[in-house]
């Protein structure tokens, strides 16, 4: 039997991910891993709630940004507070994408990745 455990972005400016990700949903490190040498630092987030978990790669060497593509990937989030939420993130100024029709939209993190927020049905 298989079951998800974790999902990964890498990403240039570790702490500046991290507080983006703590202030924008909430999800904090659950554990870290770091190599020895310092070329490189794992750190992996959690909702408190669920098993799945966010890893964050950084690499030490690694200066110009990602190339994401398209961006036809994302991470979604549910939420039972969707309203206050997107208040929050039209405050920040990430939200990146809206989809009124289905109810639901996107945020982007600080290394132009997308993230989208559903309503909990």
């Amino acid at each position: 039997m298989l079951k998800f455990a974790h999902f990964n972005f890498n990403v240039l400016d570790l702490e500046k991910s991290l507080a983006f990700y703590k202030e924008a949903l909430g999800i904090r490190p659950v554990r870290e891993k770091e190599a020895k040498d310092g070329s490189f630092r794992l750190v992996y987030l959690g909702d408190g709630e669920t098993d799945f978990q966010l890893e964050l790669t950084w690499l030490r060497d690694r200066k110009e940004p990602y190339n994401l593509g398209e961006c036809e990937f994302h991470l979604a989030f549910v939420t039972d507070n969707y309203d206050e939420l997107h208040r929050h993130h039209e405050e920040m100024g990430c939200i990146a994408f809206e989809n009124p029709s289905m109810g639901i939209y996107f945020i982007t993190d600080p290394d132009g990745y997308w993230i989208e927020i559903v309503p909990q049905k």
